[in-house]
């Protein structure tokens, strides 16, 4: 006759690993929404440098600034490829680029003088604002 003894978890034991790993999902979702919100920033900045660089092409080589917006009209005119997931780009005769967030109140504009858009509207990170 064998003398084998199956082995379980307790139900302490499974109630310690579920605090546990509840706990590290409560300090981690909190920083993964301000990395994403990061990411998404970023992607804007990213985007209008190339719409400022693109504007200053378009100026030699037509004459003057794009000025109409919507990324259809953008990417057809200015030669770019923008998505407009997170954000709704448009520009204005000036040469400035707007970069308005789709579910949210915040803006990045640059200029075609400045070196970095800012950032207008609620929740902007610390340091961007104009």
């Amino acid at each position: 006759m064998l003398n084998s003894r199956v082995r379980s978890f307790s139900l302490i034991e499974l109630m310690v690993v579920l605090i546990i790993i509840s706990i590290l999902a409560s300090i981690a979702l909190p920083n993964y929404n301000k990395i994403k919100e990061r990411a998404i920033d970023k992607e804007a900045i990213a985007n209008l440098k190339l719409i400022q660089a693109a504007e200053k092409i378009y100026r030699m080589e037509i004459g003057g600034y794009y000025g109409d917006s919507g990324a259809t009209n953008i990417n057809t005119n200015l030669k770019l490829d923008l998505t407009e997931k997170n954000w709704q780009f448009d520009t204005d005769s000036a040469g400035k680029g707007t970069a308005a967030r789709v579910s949210g109140g915040r803006n990045w504009t640059i200029n075609i003088g400045d070196s970095e858009p800012c950032c207008t509207g609620t929740d902007c990170p610390s340091g961007s604002g104009c």
